[in-house]
């Protein structure tokens, strides 16, 4: 994994901007789950393929396009997932680490679908009725006060404020429930069980107790979900009927999860932890993946290389061990060693973006021009599949600028810090890279609308002061 600006990653990866509006978590009852725009978006070539892989079925059932839907992972350790906006379902890094297995992760994902479905997100029905209250009570409270008595006026507004507040909540847990129901529906009709659904929630429960949790009126009134006891009540007797409930998981799946699992513990964790939680005598490839990064973070590359070594020689044709390998050698100080497996990985994968950017990293890390045509050709078709990429824009403008070509290198400045939110950086660069390009070419309409799409963000934020 790697940090950048705008997106957090492992070994190869970017940030996005700040995220806002956020609907359907699952976080546990009666607590409150952390503003997205909080949030850090890590990105890694290979969870995003077993997040694709392990949704695919889902997504379809739910009747939406695989392809349009994205699942992101946020380096949050509470467990939670939600959804904020448009096609695409944030999982929290915690939740990662408290499953045991990737059915309970499709379970959240169905969950959560069952709200990208139900337009929650951009539903204003159940936040209207609760405006209106509000509103009437903020008028009646203050006649009450114009007629001499302050404290009626206070009291019917106080009044009014509590039922204002019971209608949003009401209107909460209904949509829980709501995406509850079409979860379940959707693992049914994908063939998966919903054992990992219930699993889950059972996690959520004890997490409950844990903290305190007592259930009285006041906590059903307060909560914006359904009361965990409740949806198990309920789900469980959904699942258990289910043709599904006694299909197996798929163990390929679960094997890359485990992997995956390790490997962000490796990365987030302090490094004496994840030793600790994988030690030497286990030889899987999991605990070669967390102990590879706590070295790698010690700086203690040897070990790190080892770790990698012992893993390949388990799965050779690895592309994400070979990945990690050429990422450890790369921040070791030797490019050079680090391109033969990072051009394996990436061709392994069908130039996967990711690993194709850190691929093109080595090879301008060398510093020999020879090696800048390749760097040129890779980069170019990892920003073609994926533009929201600083890292891959930022070498890309290294290979423009060393070739003389300053208009296109100030273009793909300008992409980079877009997308990092360098707004009056990218606002110059585009501006500079449109006064050169030739007129009416696909990269001057590009900078044109860099250009204007900083100078509109930069507005927004002048009216918001």
């Amino acid at each position: 994994m790697r940090r950048s600006a705008g997106r957090r990653a492992f070994p190869s990866g970017r940030l996005r901007p700040a995220l806002v509006a956020m609907a359907g978590a699952l976080a546990i009852t009666g607590m409150s789950a952390q503003p997205a725009c909080a949030q850090e978006v890590l990105r890694d070539a290979e969870t995003e393929a077993l997040f694709r892989d392990m949704s695919a079925p889902i997504i379809k059932a739910a009747g939406l396009d695989p392809h349009n839907v994205d699942i992101i992972l946020l380096n949050d350790g509470d467990i939670n997932a939600f959804v904020a906006g448009g096609q695409a379902v944030y999982v929290q890094s915690g939740l990662i680490g408290a499953a045991d297995n990737i059915n309970e992760v499709q379970g959240v994902v169905a969950h959560e679908l069952g709200h990208i479905t139900g337009g929650h997100v951009i539903s204003t029905a159940g936040s209207r009725p609760a405006t209106g209250i509000t509103l009437l009570s903020l008028l009646l409270g203050g006649l009450a006060a114009a007629a001499g008595s302050p404290e009626a006026g206070m009291g019917v507004f106080m009044a009014g404020q509590q039922a204002a507040m019971g209608s949003y909540l009401a209107f909460s847990r209904a949509q829980e429930s709501t995406a509850d129901a079409a979860g379940a529906q959707y693992l049914s009709k994908a063939g998966i069980s919903g054992r990992g659904s219930l699993d889950f929630f059972k996690k959520l429960q004890n997490m409950e107790f844990r903290y305190g949790f007592t259930r009285n009126a006041d906590s059903e009134f307060y909560s914006t979900h359904p009361m965990t006891a409740d949806r198990l009540a309920t789900l469980q007797d959904t699942y258990e009927k289910d043709p599904a409930w006694n299909t197996p998981i798929d163990p390929d799946l679960q094997a890359r999860f485990l992997r995956v699992k390790a490997k962000l513990y490796g990365y987030l964790a302090d490094p004496q932890a994840t030793l600790a939680a994988y030690p030497d005598y286990l030889n899987d490839p999991p605990a070669h993946y967390a102990r590879a990064y706590a070295y790698h973070k010690e700086a203690l590359m040897d070990k790190a290389l080892a770790e990698v070594d012992a893993m390949l020689k388990q799965l050779p044709d690895d592309p994400y061990a070979l990945e990690l390998k050429g990422q450890v050698l790369l921040e070791s100080g030797q490019p050079q060693a680090a391109i033969a497996p990072l051009r394996r990985a990436t061709n392994l994968t069908g130039n996967n973006p990711l690993i194709a950017t850190t691929f093109s990293h080595a090879l301008l890390a060398t510093e020999d021009p020879a090696n800048f045509a390749e760097a040129e050709r890779v980069l170019k078709t990892s920003v073609a599949r994926d533009r929201e990429n600083p890292f891959a824009w930022y070498q890309l403008g290294m290979v423009y600028e060393a070739e003389g070509d300053t208009p296109r290198a100030r273009l793909a400045s300008a992409e980079q810090q877009l997308m990092q939110m360098q707004l009056p950086e990218a606002a110059r660069n585009a501006q500079a890279a449109e006064d050169t390009l030739p007129k009416g070419s696909a990269d001057w309409l590009r900078a044109q609308d860099i250009a204007m799409s900083a100078q509109s963000q930069m507005e927004r934020q002048r009216k918001k002061k």
